[in-house]
């Protein structure tokens, strides 16, 4: 049956659309293979890069073509024809849409293991620890920092090399529907969530929309058979385990797949294996043995022997701010300052309070809470009553909320007052606590502490 509209016939319109897309796909494809990589970024752009023209809210970026021409990329990639001035540019309808039909494309040629990793928090920390066991035995393609959204999935998919035997690509989502459009694109094979937690309320709309956007990665395996590993501390992802899945690999208590037992999560992990033989860290935290569990379970999975698996644990150094241990002076900073939820909070703050010596917590405001932030914070300041803790000092025009359930909590508008009166009033020989959403940026305090 054909269908016309206006004499148009919808059919042979749609082939020759699709034909035109292959063709403009396959040119994309010829010119990758010809590059070095692929950049979206002048700054960082290395000689010989296929570079894509990403416009934003507030700039047009194919104007850098040029520029990016003469910094020896060896093609270019515009969505406005007004640019194109050679073979060199390759014009597309839209750069990012281009980049994302490129990163699917190359997907496909790969029937290796895609590890997709996603969850409210610890997705780098548990991404590395993921990469660290793994590479121990396997040549391995992981997400580099926390390049996980929209842009950053492709660049890492484009990542992958005919040497590559796993890839490991983190997903991040401020919405429902964020991660089935990263599945559609780095598809997948075999995947976990690491936990579910009050993280981008604002987008998610509630924490019922947090669920059904980071089970997407679930929908998706689910769909295609894929391999899922599952964290038997959580008890959403327990339950939707129970309910949805004929045979997902547990951790870290499995009765017939993973187990280990945590012995110390203060200030370093120490946990013990099923044969007996005991690991330690450098993290710190329950939460974080939920992590290093996830890594083993995956290493356990992919054959790695277990003594590799625990020296990549035992080796793995924190950084960027998280879960860091840092000696200021005569303080010892706990660094978790990357960013902030009201799960990762409430963990950190738990962790913290356990420990020995004075105790000072120094908290900023959570971001992206929406209409839940008021509540959130306050509870935050409640929790702050119960614990253990020597001094708590916050800043932020919602950390106000907190400081009004502990009428002990010093408060202080801006991180600016409150670096003025820790000038003026220098912590010495105690344990700090820095937690804040990344926006808050609390690492500038740290030359604050060198007393």
């Amino acid at each position: 049956m054909s269908y016309y509209f206006y004499n148009v016939d919808f059919r042979n319109l749609y082939v020759s659309f699709r034909n035109q897309r292959t063709k403009m796909i396959d040119q994309l494809y010829q010119a990758f293979h010809n590059s070095t990589g692929v950049s979206t970024d002048t700054r960082t752009l290395k000689k010989g890069n296929l570079w894509f023209a990403l416009k934003g809210p507030n700039y047009n970026a194919n104007a850098f073509a040029d520029e990016a021409l003469s910094k020896g990329a060896n093609y270019v990639v515009i969505d406005d024809a007004c640019y194109a001035k050679g073979a060199q540019y390759i014009l597309v309808d839209d750069g990012l849409k281009a980049l994302q039909g490129l990163a699917l494309h190359h997907r496909k040629q790969f029937q290796i293991p895609f590890i997709g990793i996603t969850g409210s928090n610890g997705k780098t920390t548990t991404k590395e620890l993921v990469r660290d066991v793994l590479a121990t035995k396997y040549e391995v393609v992981a997400t580099k920092g926390n390049l996980n959204n929209h842009i950053g999935v492709p660049l890492s998919v484009l990542e992958v090399s005919k040497s590559t035997e796993i890839a490991i690509i983190e997903m991040g989502a401020n919405k429902v529907g964020d991660i089935a459009e990263l599945c559609r694109y780095a598809e997948p094979s075999h995947g976990l969530i690491t936990n579910i937690g009050k993280a981008h309320l604002e987008g998610f709309g509630g924490m019922d929309g947090v669920i059904r956007g980071k089970t997407e990665l679930y929908h998706h395996l689910i769909q295609r058979k894929g391999k899922i590993f599952v964290n038997s501390n959580s008890e959403i992802l327990r339950n939707i385990a129970e309910r949805r899945m004929e045979s997902p690999y547990m951790y870290p208590n499995s009765d017939d797949y993973f187990s280990a037992c945590l012995i110390q999560q203060h200030p370093y992990i120490l946990f013990e294996m099923p044969d007996g033989t005991q690991c330690k860290s450098l993290l710190s935290g329950a939460y974080n043995f939920d992590n290093i569990c996830a890594a083993l379970c995956l290493g356990t999975f992919f054959n790695v022997p277990q003594q590799d698996m625990l020296k990549a644990i035992a080796d793995y150094i924190p950084d960027n701010n998280r879960s860091q241990l840092l000696q200021k002076g005569s303080n010892q900073i706990h660094m978790d300052a990357y960013n902030a939820n009201p799960t990762s909070m409430q963990f950190a703050l738990q962790n913290f309070a356990v420990g020995e010596g004075k105790k000072v917590a120094i908290l900023g405001d959570m971001f992206e809470l929406g209409k839940d932030a008021e509540k959130e914070h306050a509870a935050i300041g409640a929790l702050t009553k119960d614990l253990s803790l020597d001094e708590v000092l916050v800043c932020g025009k919602m950390m106000k909320y907190a400081s009004e359930k502990n009428d002990t909590i010093a408060y202080f508008e801006t991180k600016e007052i409150l670096a003025q009166h820790l000038a003026n009033n220098p912590i010495k020989d105690a344990q700090v606590l820095l937690k804040a959403s990344r926006g808050m940026a609390l690492e500038t305090l740290l030359p604050l502490f060198d007393n």
